[in-house]
């Protein structure tokens, strides 16, 4: 699908406020109210907009670390990727996880309560799943940029 700038529009709309009425977008984007449905059904079925969630405060939640884990693990052990991804699923405290190129084979971003937490989490869970080699840490001190829209890479090319 060929994006056009009313569809830039759309998108960035909804990137600012996924609770804009399909009123006031058709208005901002100066389509007819049924038009601009239309357009915002095929970006869904085409799989441009993959979904709306709800940004919560983590600080606000009683989540107060942020850490980004680097984990390496043997290449010799059975399923070894496999495993470590299903591991990676079961784990709420992995909010996101890379698989990566360089010194580690995951880059994890790790949210927690607490140290302790966090503690509990590396020595009793990812610690003791096989094949774990090295897990190397580094606690978020400040969050200095969170970019949530991917338009300005699309529009810029």
């Amino acid at each position: 699908m060929t994006l056009d700038s009313t569809d830039l529009r759309i998108l960035h709309l909804l990137q600012r406020d996924g609770r804009i009425s399909n009123h006031e977008m058709a208005e901002k984007v100066a389509l007819s109210p049924s038009a601009c449905l239309r357009r915002l059904r095929l970006l869904e079925s085409e799989g441009i907009i993959t979904g709306y969630r709800a940004m919560l405060n983590a600080e606000k939640l009683g989540v107060e670390l942020e850490a980004i884990v680097h984990v390496s693990l043997r290449q010799d052990v059975e399923d070894w990727h496999e495993t470590f991804i299903k591991k990676v699923q079961l784990w709420p405290e992995v909010v996101t996880a890379y698989v990566i190129t360089g010194a580690s084979n995951y880059v994890l971003r790790v949210q927690a309560r607490n140290i302790k937490h966090f503690s509990d989490f590396i020595v009793n869970q990812l610690n003791r799943t096989a094949g774990v080699t090295d897990i190397r840490s580094e606690i978020v001190l400040q969050k200095i940029k969170e970019q949530e829209t991917l338009l300005d890479l699309v529009v810029r090319k």
